[in-house]
């Protein structure tokens, strides 16, 4: 076969797909030497990643969501005439009509929410109006991956046959090592007392405000005072939620650093309190599972999709209810300390349950199936 693999958003700058691109073309490359591979990305990557000999690079840097996505990339995919194409976002351009496997990371694009754009309202209602065009693309794909069973059952609601849906769960990075030389990290951020975390976008929908204001309600309360670190990629969003902790006064009590190597972002997650993931909707919940590989307590949503992923091994809130947060919070800080291990011992046995292995090695079953 001749596979095609659109790793346009390969790296850890686009969060969790990115995450799931790199780990897809690392464990593939490893499990399969038959097939012949080709792969897009833009001019970093392009440059940096080197491939076996099975592998072709094609360097594109066309932009996600764009018209030139819609209108270009088909033409650069017929030149290859590969056997199938694999989108790992749901960005699939409507004119292509080859063979494709699309991954559906999660549901919360195709929701409409005018809180989760910094568009106009009227682009907005446009740009909502094109995904949906472009979903129905999605829908007839050949297959469709999906993290969770969460989201397929999701994508049945939307009236596509359970028959083309897979579920392959994510996984924990094997070579996720604390940075060591850390300590100047924390020290240039004023991170010197107790802190919870949290990693990801700072969409809306992440609710991490209420995060921030159950931390408030537990400081109104101690003399040392403990933080927040809000671990997010520069953007118009974090940008606001910079501004909310500015303008609440509370600039002393939650950090927000941008990209972090994975050793600092592993070494900030080992120290942590806990990881807190207060999100209102997700797809699978990675940030969650790389914290209980690395023995770091996990307060999360009560939402479905974290009980299909993280079972009994996390301490749940209900999201919207800043009581509910707050005593979690209160919670794990209190908790002694053989409760605490034996929390983190289960957590870490959890975790290694996931493996990206088994992900890539699943997705090629569903290469081969479709063809």
């Amino acid at each position: 076969m001749k596979i095609l693999i659109d790793g346009r958003m390969y790296g850890l700058e686009n969060t969790g797909i990115g995450r799931y691109v790199i780990n897809l073309v690392n464990n593939i490359k490893t499990l399969d030497n038959k097939n012949t591979y080709y792969i897009l990305l833009k001019t970093r990557y392009f440059n940096e990643l080197n491939l076996p000999n099975n592998w072709k690079k094609i360097e594109t840097n066309i932009n996600h969501y764009s018209l030139k996505e819609q209108v270009m990339l088909p033409k650069i995919i017929k030149q290859i005439k590969p056997t199938l194409v694999h989108f790992p976002h749901i960005n699939v351009p409507v004119l292509y009509k080859g063979k494709y496997v699309v991954t559906v990371h999660d549901m919360t694009q195709l929701s409409f929410d005018n809180k989760a754009t910094t568009l106009p309202m009227p682009l907005y209602i446009i740009k909502h109006l094109a995904l949906k065009i472009v979903f129905s693309k999605v829908k007839r794909a050949d297959a469709l991956i999906t993290p969770s069973n969460f989201v397929k059952d999701a994508l049945i609601l939307k009236n596509i046959s359970p028959n083309k849906i897979y579920t392959t769960y994510e996984g924990v990075d094997r070579n996720f090592y604390a940075d060591t030389n850390i300590t100047s990290l924390l020290h240039k951020n004023n991170i010197l007392s107790k802190y919870f975390v949290y990693a990801g976008n700072a969409y809306p929908h992440k609710n991490i405000e209420s995060a921030i204001n159950a931390l408030r309600v537990i400081n109104t309360k101690r003399k040392e005072k403990i933080k927040l670190v809000i671990i997010s990629p520069k953007g118009k969003f974090s940008q606001k939620l910079k501004q909310y902790v500015i303008n609440n006064h509370i600039d002393n009590e939650v950090v927000i650093l941008g990209f972090v190597s994975d050793g600092e972002y592993a070494a900030i997650l080992h120290h942590a309190i806990a990881f807190v993931f207060p999100s209102l909707s997700e797809g699978f919940g990675l940030p969650g599972l790389e914290a209980m590989s690395l023995g770091t307590p996990l307060l999360c949503s009560n939402i479905p999709v974290f009980k299909e992923i993280y079972g009994e091994n996390a301490i749940y809130f209900r999201p919207k209810d800043l009581a509910s947060l707050s005593d979690a919070m209160n919670y794990i800080i209190k908790l002694d300390k053989e409760k605490r291990q034996l929390l983190t011992r289960n957590a870490k046995r959890h975790a290694q349950n996931y493996s990206w292995k088994n992900m890539a090695s699943e997705t090629l079953e569903i290469y081969h199936n479709i063809n």
